[in-house]
């Protein structure tokens, strides 16, 4: 009986191999990364008895399980058993994420999984493998684009450690990221990538707010440091969210035999205009103002996939801010249970 079954199985895997080989082979080497990184996480208790690191990792360490208590206390996450360990990158990344755009269109490419449906970005172990991605969507004429990811979800299939990167972040950077990442394992909703990081993106920014206020205070460093980094922060938001407006309607105004390089060169120019009005925002910091000289002043503009990474994590936040203030009451807990209910855990 037994081999029979052994045997449906095996023959169901070579179907599915050959059909889909190449996808098996990706969804394996993301299995093989992603469990080695589990594997070789740490049990918190470990690393905080460890006298080989140092104090101040200690206190994040232990922040982080403050911010997790939090998060599912008072905002209402599901509880599991994420971020209960810590696995050390040594100082590099693990994870790598590429992302491809139309060049004249803010049309992203998607790429579609089993299961979990249609994502606009696919993420690698493998920074080499990442490259290769990279270039095959280049070769077809796409705007292409690659970074580093700090944190992810395996949306509650995994216990998902802290990666030791995070540690190094501000208590409310860091209190952000846990919040979003713990949402994403709440609430996910099939084939709408737009939804589930601008409602992680939104939770995520109150969250750390209300974490840091519960604990510091509002007029502690702690608090106030989140608070001018989340006004610069979605200060640039908004201006790039606008540019991708302008580019949108640049891109619309081509007419279908107009050549590409006068294409390209309006392209550039209105990247170049949005960049430079970007120098005229009210920056709390100088990190934003940092930021915006550097990307004014290289030689490699940025392209489509770096403005649509804002619509992807903060297009409706606004919007989920709105409802949230308008109909409850400005309870988290209450808005999350009411989109579980709405959407399905």
């Amino acid at each position: 009986m037994w081999k029979k079954i052994f045997g449906v199985v095996a023959f169901l895997l070579l179907i599915m191999l050959v059909w889909q080989y190449e996808l098996v082979v990706y969804g394996l080497g993301q299995a093989e990364g992603q469990l080695k990184i589990i594997w070789n996480a740490r049990p918190i208790e470990e690393v905080l008895n460890d006298p080989a690191v140092a104090d101040s990792l200690k206190q994040k360490i232990l922040l982080t399980q403050d911010i997790r208590e939090f998060a599912i206390e008072s905002l209402g996450v599901n509880d599991s058993d994420s971020y209960k360990s810590v696995f050390d990158q040594k100082g590099k990344p693990v994870l790598w994420v590429v992302t491809a755009c139309e060049p004249f269109s803010m049309e992203d490419k998607k790429w579609e999984f089993p299961i979990l449906g249609s994502f606009s970005y696919k993420g690698f172990f493998d920074y080499n493998k990442a490259l290769k991605e990279k270039a095959k969507w280049e070769a077809e004429g796409y705007d292409t684009g690659i970074r580093t990811v700090s944190a992810w979800s395996t949306l509650g299939i995994l216990d998902d450690p802290i990666m030791s990167g995070l540690l190094f972040r501000s208590e409310g950077e860091l209190a952000n990221t846990i919040v979003h990442e713990l949402t994403h394992a709440t609430l996910f909703v099939k084939n709408d990538l737009k939804f589930n990081e601008n409602l992680a993106s939104f939770v995520g920014d109150k969250g750390a707010e209300l974490f840091l206020k519960s604990k510091y205070g509002d007029k502690s460093e702690p608090f106030l440091q989140y608070v001018n980094y989340q006004y610069d922060r979605k200060l640039f938001a908004e201006h790039m969210l606008e540019g991708v407006h302008r580019l949108d309607s640049l891109y619309r105004s081509f007419s279908p035999n107009m050549r590409l390089e006068d294409k390209q060169v309006l392209k550039e120019r209105e990247i170049r205009s949005i960049l430079t009005d970007a120098r005229a925002l009210g920056f709390r910091s100088e990190r934003y103002r940092m930021l915006v000289s550097k990307l004014s002043g290289q030689d490699e503009l940025p392209n489509n996939t770096f403005f649509k990474r804002y619509v992807r994590y903060q297009a409706t936040v606004s919007s989920l801010e709105e409802e949230f203030k308008e109909q409850f009451e400005g309870d988290i807990k209450v808005f999350l249970e009411y989109l579980k209910k709405k959407y399905g855990a």
